[in-house]
This record gives structure tokens, C-alpha cells and sequence, in this order.
């Protein structure tokens, strides 16, 4: 087991996520899901309103705390979607996930006002400052990546600013504004999550997230990437969390989960692969170049840490690992990175309804006996 970092660990706090762009019982990677948005068989399920309800209410069942909802030009907006989803939950939270070149702060700030008091609460934000430069020209962005994290730190200083409950000026090299604020201050303030695997993200959110995101490596890379945030966030005064976001296929036996392990690799598409390898080979994004390093497109190698399996990247961007094995195993993993001082895991599955439910049986009332959660 690694060493785990000095100082006081919250509570393990699991969420889920929210398949806005459709769910199936196949890893779809990128190729597949932009060429294919529309057709509910490309993804096996629809997200319609009936279905993500369907995952939110089995979140809420299990006691996972919340789950993230996506951004991008293949999922549903997740404004819109979440805000739905309050209506028919009572205790869920939302980790909306919204890009600063899509809104100004100020609007954000008034949107994730407005959206606590309608919900009671229950908004958590994720700043996606954007990886893919295909993506980001989509929506009219042509910043280059530090640039982006530079625009994101003077939104997050004017978010921040018009909760303060005094009007917030601001004047910078992305923003200029004049007494930005809201009508009410939302009660509570939304925590702000926030990721990145390059120094201007650690730089970023050492001034301004919550919670650090990172994807999911193996434990000893996975701390070695927090130290950076963690120093600069003490210089500055400041306490951050940590999470890390993870795929899981957990059963009741190792054997079972492998063999689930392996018929999603078997269900992958060789010349897919490669098609999606190449892309991720020229990704500006430090965290998805990591995640590709972990197999660099081999299928037989891995298992790249016990227990975690990097075949979700072969095919998917961004998080590309998954916690694979018997429920104790799955257990032991996540107790073994919270030593590192990570507080938040946001999870998924293939199909997520289905994979919500063997973790919320199988995996959380084991956390919970080991005083975990």
C-alpha cells in the first residue's frame, strides 16, 4: 500500500455520474459517439429524462452523495438535464459540469444561485476548462490550453466575487466587469470542482476550486501529480480536497469482474482503437496524454496497478481506468487511494443503472463498516 499523505482525511464521499450522452453495456469511445449522436442503438440507451432518472434515483438510493453531469457538444446540457432531475429526487446532489468560454461568470453566478434555491441546495460545480481543441473551436473558443486556464482563473475570481455579497469589480486580460453580484447569495455556496494534470491547472486550483479532480491513475503516479496542488494550495493559505474520477466494474467475485473486463475488450473494435490512439497522441490535454501513456494502445498489458484496469481509455477520452474486481477488492482500492488524502470518488459503470446498483450494494456497505463514509 502507499504511503499516505500527513494531515487529517475527510469522509470517503462516492458519487456517481450521469450518462447525459447515452449508455449502453459497450465502452463507446469518441469515434463512435460523433458519428453517431442521434441513433439511440449507437449507445444502446437513449438518455432520456425517463432514463437519467432512473440512474439519479438509484444514486439516491445507495446514498452516493451525488453525480456528475457531463458537458460537451454529445451529451444533453446539464443545466437543463439536472435541473429536471431536482424534481424528481429529494436529497441528490448535481455536480453540473459547464466550460467559462460557454457563459460569463456573472450569469454563472446568478444561474447556480437561482438553481440552489430552486433544488434546496443541492448544486456542486465542475469548471471544465477544456482539453480538446477540436471541442473547444466548436463553441467559438481558439485559446490555447495555459491561456484557457488563465481566463478560467479570472472567472472563478469573479464568480466568487459576486457571492461575496458586495459588488465585485474586475479588470484583467478575459474580464472586465463592474459590480458583479447576485440578488441573493446562495445559501450554501456551491463547491467548486475543478481538474487538470498540468501545472497551470495545479496553479488554478490551489487559488480557487474545492476540490482538485484528478483521472484515475495508479496510486503512487496519482499522488506524485496531487503534490504540486497540495503545495501551492498551503502556500496560499489555503485547504483543498481531492478527488478522482474512475470507471468500476465490481461483482461479487474477482473472477466475475475480469470476465466482464474481458468481454469489453473483446467487444472493441481494433481499428477503433487506433483511430482513437492517434488522436489522443496529439491531445493538448497533460492529463489525457497520461492516460494514454498507462497502455499506450496495447490490450495486454492492462492491468496497470492490482485492480485497475486501463482498458476504458483504449476508446474513451478523459477518465479512462476502472477499479475491476471482487467488492472487497473494490473497497480495499478506494480506502487505499483515500490514504492518499483523496476525499471524493466520482464513479461510473457500463450501464450506469445497472453498475449503481451492484456498487451501491456490493462496495458502499462495506465503506461504511470500515468507517469509511
Amino acid at each position: 500500500m502507499t504511503t499516505a499523505e500527513p494531515g487529517a482525511r475527510g469522509p470517503v464521499r462516492v458519487h456517481w455520474f450521469l450518462p447525459t450522452s447515452g449508455d449502453g453495456r459497450e465502452v463507446i469511445g469518441w469515434v463512435h459517439s460523433s458519428i453517431a449522436t442521434d441513433d439511440p442503438r449507437a449507445v444502446g440507451r437513449a438518455p432520456d429524462i425517463g432514463y437519467l432518472a432512473a440512474v439519479a434515483q438509484a444514486a439516491e438510493r445507495f446514498g452516493f452523495e451525488s453525480v456528475l453531469t457531463p458537458t460537451g457538444t454529445w451529451c444533453e446540457d446539464a443545466w437543463v438535464v439536472t435541473a429536471a432531475l431536482t424534481q424528481l429526487t429529494s436529497r441528490l446532489k448535481f455536480i453540473v459540469a459547464f466550460r467559462p468560454d460557454s457563459v460569463a461568470p456573472t450569469l454563472a453566478a446568478q444561474m447556480a444561485a437561482t438553481y440552489q434555491r430552486v433544488s434546496g441546495g443541492r448544486l456542486l460545480l465542475n469548471v471544465v476548462n477544456g482539453g480538446d481543441d477540436e471541442e473547444q473551436r466548436r463553441f467559438g473558443d481558439w485559446l490555447e490550453h495555459d491561456r484557457r486556464y488563465a481566463r478560467t482563473d479570472e472567472f472563478l475570481s469573479i464568480l466568487r466575487g459576486a457571492w461575496s455579497g458586495t459588488a465585485h469589480d474586475h479588470e484583467g486580460e478575459y474580464y472586465r466587469v463592474a459590480g458583479a453580484t447576485v440578488g441573493r447569495v446562495p445559501d450554501p455556496l456551491p463547491e467548486i470542482f475543478l481538474g487538470g494534470a498540468s501545472q497551470a491547472a495545479a496553479e488554478v486550483s490551489a487559488r480557487h476550486a474545492d476540490v482538485h479532480l484528478a483521472w484515475g491513475e495508479p496510486p503512487p503516479a496519482l499522488a506524485e501529480q496531487l503534490a504540486p496542488v497540495r503545495k501551492l494550495a498551503a502556500d496560499a493559505g489555503r485547504e483543498v480536497r481531492y478527488g478522482v474520477r474512475l470507471h468500476v466494474i465490481a461483482r461479487d467475485t474477482a473472477a466475475e469482474a475480469w470476465a466482464e473486463a474481458d468481454r469489453l475488450l473483446a467487444a472493441m473494435d481494433p481499428q477503433a482503437i487506433a483511430v482513437a490512439q492517434e488522436r489522443f497522441s496529439r491531445s493538448v490535454s497533460v492529463g489525457q496524454r497520461r492516460m494514454a501513456s498507462l497502455h499506450g494502445g496495447r490490450t495486454d498489458r492492462l492491468e496497470i496497478y492490482p485492480n485497475v484496469w486501463a482498458g476504458f481509455g483504449l476508446l474513451r477520452r478523459h477518465a479512462g481506468t476502472a477499479l475491476v474486481g471482487s467488492h472487497e477488492q473494490v473497497a480495499e482500492r478506494i480506502e487505499e487511494y483515500h490514504a492518499l488524502g483523496v476525499d471524493h470518488f466520482i464513479l461510473s459503470g457500463q450501464p450506469h443503472l445497472e453498475e449503481a446498483y451492484r456498487v451501491g450494494e456490493g462496495v458502499l456497505p462495506l465503506l461504511r463498516r470500515r468507517g469509511l463514509i
